[in-house]
C-alpha cells in the first residue's frame, strides 16, 4: 500500500467509527424513552404511535449500521485492487479516446454501486413493508432501478465526456486557468438539468398533474399571489404508488420554479395545514435560500475544480492511488480517485452545511407563520408529518446537530410559538 492509500483507509475507518458511535448513542437514547412518552410529545403522538416511531427509527439506524459495516469491509477491495486493476487494464490516458475514458469511468462507478441494490431492496420490501409504508411492487422497483441505471449511464457518459473534452481543449489554450471556464460550463449544465429534471426526467418515474380545481387550489393560488410568488401552477405527484410517506418540495428557479405536493400529503392534511406547508416552501424562495445555496455550491464547486487542476499535475497523487505512469494527467482516473476518497474528508464539515439548512428552515417557518396569520396551522401540519412518517421527534442532540438538515419538531414548535 502507498502512503496515500493508507491515509484514505484511515479516513474511511475514522468516519465509520464515528458514525457507529453516533448511531449507537442515538439508538440507546431512543430506546431509553420508549416505555414512557416524554413530556410534550403526548400532544403529538399516542402511546402506540410513539412506540412504533421509536421502533421504526431504531430499525432504520440498525439497517444503516449494517450497510456501513459492509461498505467499510468491501472498500479496501475497491480502492486497493479493483480501481488500479480496472484503469490498468482499460487505459484512460490522454492519448485514449474521450468516449473510452468516460465509458470506463462511468461503468466502474456503476459497478461499485451495485451492492447498494441489496440494501435498497431490503429497505423497501422488509423495513418499509413492515411499518406499512411500502406501496411499490417488485416489478415497479425493478423497472425504476433499470431506468435509473440507464439514465445514470447516459447522462454520466455525456457529461463526463464533455468535461474531458473541455479539459483537453482548454488546458492547451490556457493551461493555468482552464479550470475556471470548465467549471463555468459544468455549472451551467447543472442549472440546465435542474430545469429539465421536473419536465423530462421526473415524468419517467412519476405522474405530475396540476392541482385540480376547488377550494384547495383557490386557497393555495391566493396564498401564492399574496406572498408574491405568482406560481403558474401547483402540481401533485403520485408518490403513493411507491410509498406512504408524504412531503412537499420546491424545484427549479426563476420562471421555471414550481412547488410539488405529494398526493399522500393532500389526503392526510386539512386545507389550512397544506396552505401552511406551501407557505413554508414559498418562504424558501422569497427569502433567497435557493440562490444562497446555489452561490455556496458555486464557490465550493469552483474550489473543487481548482484542486483538481493541481492534482492533475501531481505525479504523487496518481502514484499514490496505484495508477500506471501513463495515466498521469488522466481526468477520468482523477475523478474516480476523488470519488472514492474525498467524501471521507468532507464528511467532517457536514454539521456546517446542516447548521445553515436548519437556519433556513427556521426562517421559512417564520415566513409561513406570518403568511397564514399564526403558527397553529403549520404546527398541526408538522405534527401530522411526524406522525404519518413515524419520524422520531427527540433524537439525541449530538446526532441532530451533526446530521439533521431540519430542526427537530420540539425546536420548530418552540420557535413558532415564541412571541
Amino acid at each position: 500500500m502507498t502512503s496515500l492509500q493508507i491515509i484514505i483507509l484511515v479516513a474511511a475507518l475514522a468516519q465509520f467509527v464515528f458514525e457507529l458511535f453516533l448511531k449507537l448513542k442515538n439508538e440507546r437514547h431512543m430506546a431509553s424513552m420508549r416505555s414512557v412518552i416524554p413530556s410534550g410529545v403526548e400532544a403529538v403522538m399516542d402511546e402506540d404511535t410513539w412506540k412504533k416511531a421509536t421502533d421504526y427509527s431504531i430499525e432504520k439506524s440498525k439497517s444503516s449500521r449494517l450497510e456501513e459495516l459492509i461498505g467499510i469491509l468491501v472498500f479496501p477491495f475497491f480502492l486497493l485492487f479493483l480501481f488500479p486493476w480496472t484503469f490498468g487494464k482499460w487505459s484512460t490516458s490522454l492519448n485514449d479516446s474521450i468516449w473510452q475514458c468516460a465509458w470506463v469511468t462511468i461503468c466502474f462507478l456503476t459497478v461499485i454501486q451495485l451492492p447498494n441494490l441489496i440494501f435498497d431492496w431490503k429497505r423497501q420490501f422488509v423495513l418499509e413493508e413492515k411499518y406499512g409504508f411500502n406501496k411499490s411492487t417488485k416489478k415497479l422497483w425493478l423497472t425504476d432501478k433499470i431506468k435509473e441505471t440507464i439514465l445514470s449511464l447516459v447522462i454520466g457518459l455525456c457529461l463526463l465526456s464533455f468535461l474531458i473534452w473541455l479539459y483537453r481543449s482548454l488546458s492547451t489554450l490556457m493551461p493555468e486557468f482552464w479550470w475556471i471556464l470548465a467549471f463555468g460550463s459544468f455549472f451551467a449544465i447543472q442549472l440546465l438539468l435542474m430545469i429539465l429534471w421536473p419536465k423530462v426526467i421526473l415524468p419517467l418515474f412519476n405522474k405530475l398533474s396540476p392541482l385540480e380545481e376547488g377550494e384547495l387550489k383557490d386557497r393555495l393560488m391566493g396564498l401564492s399571489e399574496k406572498t408574491g410568488f405568482k406560481a403558474k401552477t401547483i402540481e401533485v405527484i403520485d408518490g403513493s404508488k411507491r410509498s406512504g410517506h408524504s412531503n412537499a418540495y420546491f424545484t427549479g428557479f426563476g420562471r421555471f420554479r414550481r412547488i410539488v405536493l405529494y398526493d399522500t400529503l393532500i389526503k392526510q392534511m386539512e386545507i389550512e395545514e397544506i396552505e401552511a406547508v406551501l407557505a413554508h416552501e414559498v418562504g424558501h424562495y422569497k427569502l433567497g435560500h435557493i440562490p444562497k445555496r446555489m452561490a455556496l455550491s458555486f464557490v465550493l464547486g469552483l474550489l473543487s475544480f481548482a484542486v483538481m487542476a493541481l492534482l492533475l499535475k501531481s505525479p504523487w497523487f496518481y502514484a499514490g492511488l496505484g495508477m500506471p505512469a501513463n495515466l498521469m494527467g488522466s481526468f477520468s482516473s482523477l475523478v474516480v480517485g476523488l470519488g472514492l476518497s474525498v467524501g471521507f474528508f468532507t464528511y467532517w464539515i457536514t454539521p456546517l452545511n446542516n447548521h445553515l439548512s436548519r437556519r433556513h428552515e427556521y426562517e421559512a417557518d417564520q415566513f409561513a407563520k406570518d403568511s397564514v396569520n399564526g403558527p397553529e396551522p403549520l404546527v398541526r401540519a408538522l405534527r401530522k408529518l411526524y406522525v404519518e412518517n413515524l419520524n422520531h421527534p427527540i433524537p439525541h442532540r449530538v446526532m441532530a446537530s451533526f446530521h439533521y438538515s431540519h430542526p427537530t419538531l420540539p425546536e420548530r414548535e418552540k420557535a413558532l410559538l415564541a412571541g
